[in-house]
């Protein structure tokens, strides 16, 4: 039944018209459907399909908020625009100075006919021989065949959760979480739990009283360059994450498609027979070719290579040949070197210009975490953001369940030239320092 688009479509005509403006507050659910003559229900498919299209943002205990409006030709949103074209730093996909002239050697003998045929075929889980050794390398697998592929990390994930949790199952997951893992979870039919984090990650009683009040099938975690906060765990705390998990034989997917910036021992060192490690090339080397990896325990294999069957994420056998070339060539290690050096003059621009503020980032990272200044919320900010063409993602969308976040935005510093970033960036600074003089 599409009457609740139909419905969604009339206030998104309201946003591109002006009528709703960015930061104003829709009437709640209950409200709108009275209004409008429809059950709760619908309403609520109405609210959901404007978050799914970007329009609006919901905070628990807040209510629903324009996110941002595009604007008519002469109008003024909150504030005139500073910049003359949008600028995205809600994606973040680094790409290294003269990245492509890296990439093309290691594709050239693919294009071979004899190659490209065999290069077309279907690729099984398990990927090829070549593949495998090139990943295990990588990743510092010492056995091979616990290596497995999947198209991109996202699907990793899937994969590795089908693998583990029944429909309805709890996966606890660091409060503040990898948004794509929501929608997974929605997918997958399993609940996520939101465990209590401090200044060094994960905190292990939190995991230990989730578990006490109804018992979870598997835990998710970031334990380097944590998304959205830049945290990495020490090594003390991996160690006594691991002894929780292990005294609750909880298996654990490990997210650490970041960790190639910041490399760090994996949890999976303190629980090998647990720890099930998501990896992949998007980051490393490019988003449009890519390929997931998933390290597991060696009697899970079969198991999660049955769900990347029968989920469809297996990997195409075209990139498992280009990304085994791009890793025994060098290639990949040369993109790691020029973008680790990337990501750290991106982060001095953001400590230029947003110093005075409460901003986390790892000097590492791709991605800074801002908590804003009175009287500033992650919706409003985020709505005055596009209205100077600037795209940031707030708070909310990290959060878990009725979990309460912060009055924050991440920055992704990967997608824009650095010249757009600094411009972006120095705007941000002025915006927010107005909003707080404002008091």
């Amino acid at each position: 039944m599409d009457d609740y688009r139909a419905l969604a479509d009339a206030v998104a005509a309201d946003i591109a018209a002006g009528r709703l403006a960015p930061g104003q507050r829709l009437p709640p659910q209950r409200a709108f459907a009275r209004r409008r003559g429809i059950a709760a229900s619908t309403a609520g498919r109405v609210y959901g399909e404007l978050v799914r299209r970007g329009l609006v943002v919901g905070e628990v205990g807040r209510g629903t908020f324009v996110r941002a409006a595009p604007r008519e030709p002469g109008a003024r949103a909150l504030a005139e625009p500073a910049t003359t074209a949008p600028v995205n730093l809600e994606l973040n996909y680094p790409t290294a100075p003269g990245q492509s002239g890296l990439l093309a050697p290691a594709l050239a003998p693919l294009l071979r006919p004899d190659a490209l045929g065999d290069a077309l075929r279907p690729a099984a889980a398990t990927g090829t021989g070549p593949a495998r050794e090139a990943a295990a390398a990588l990743l510092g697998c010492p056995d091979p065949g616990r290596v497995l592929f999947t198209g991109n990390a996202r699907q990793a994930i899937a994969a590795a959760l089908a693998s583990l949790v029944r429909p309805g199952g709890r996966v606890g997951v660091e409060e503040l979480t990898y948004p794509l893992v929501k929608e997974i979870a929605a997918r997958l039919g399993i609940t996520l739990v939101p465990l209590a984090t401090d200044e060094d990650g994960l905190r292990p009683e939190s995991l230990l009283d989730a578990h006490r009040g109804a018992p979870l099938s598997a835990l998710y975690v970031q334990p380097t360059l944590h998304n959205p906060t830049s945290v990495t765990m020490s090594e003390r705390r991996r160690a006594e994450v691991a002894r929780a998990v292990t005294g609750l034989g909880l298996p654990v997917v490990e997210d650490r498609i970041w960790s190639f910036l910041r490399p760090e021992p994996p949890l999976a060192v303190h629980a090998p027979h647990l720890t099930h490690v998501v990896d992949g090339l998007s980051k490393r080397v490019a988003p449009g070719l890519t390929v997931g990896f998933l390290v597991v325990p060696p009697r899970r294999v079969d198991a999660v290579a049955e769900a990347i069957r029968s989920g469809g994420w297996s990997a195409g056998r075209f990139a498992l040949e280009a990304a085994a070339g791009w890793i025994g060539d060098g290639t990949v290690r040369r993109l790691v070197a020029a973008k680790r050096a990337d990501a750290a003059r991106r982060q001095r621009i953001v400590g230029r210009w947003l110093g005075a503020f409460a901003v986390r980032g790892d000097p590492r990272a791709y991605y800074a975490w801002w908590q804003l200044p009175a009287p500033w919320r992650a919706d409003t900010f985020t709505a005055a953001a596009a209205a100077h063409g600037i795209a940031v993602t707030p708070g909310t969308a990290f959060g878990v369940g009725a979990y309460r976040t912060p009055d924050a935005v991440r920055l992704g510093l990967g997608s824009v030239a650095e010249v757009e970033l600094e411009r972006a960036v120095r705007v941000l600074a002025d915006v927010a320092g107005r909003g707080r003089a404002g008091r």
